[in-house]
């Protein structure tokens, strides 16, 4: 039976981690139903990673590996750089604009995107999380920055 070799490692890295968590929750109250204790929710959580884990494992010997995968730089490095791009502009440019440029830059970390996508995505998000932080949860972010003259 040939499996895909990285697949097959991570189920199995991921069921090795839900088994520890597991067994550390051994003396933690569980609770009942209704009144969940402490251990409850990490055992809940070992529990999903275990079945997350077996499900990869699973997954590994339906679809073995048949060509060498390469990294995916571009991907990387964009999506890496959108938080820092949020976190150095968000003062000065703004919540509208900050946001606008990470989703930009996150959308064209996939070689698929399109513009026409980019642009409907910049817009919705852009809204979106406007309305959530701004004008929902009242955080005290400037919608148009200093440095765009606001």
């Amino acid at each position: 039976m040939n499996a895909n070799s990285k697949d097959l490692s991570a189920g199995l890295l991921f069921v090795a981690i839900a088994a520890l968590f597991a067994f550390q929750t051994r003396e933690l109250d569980m609770g009942t139903p209704l009144r969940l204790g402490p251990g409850a929710f990490p055992l809940l959580l070992a529990g999903a990673l275990g079945l997350l884990g077996v499900t990869i494992v699973a997954q590994s010997f339906r679809n073995p590996m048949t060509h060498e995968m390469t990294i995916p730089w571009r991907g990387i490095v964009l999506i890496l750089l959108a938080p820092v791009a949020f976190g150095l502009t968000v003062r000065g440019l703004g919540l509208v604009a900050a946001i606008a440029l990470v989703v930009a830059v996150s959308a064209f970390a996939s070689r698929r995107m399109s513009l026409k996508l980019a642009v409907a995505l910049i817009a919705g998000l852009t809204l979106f999380c406007v309305l959530i932080f701004n004008v929902g949860l009242g955080l005290p972010l400037r919608l148009i920055g200093p440095w765009l003259g606001g």
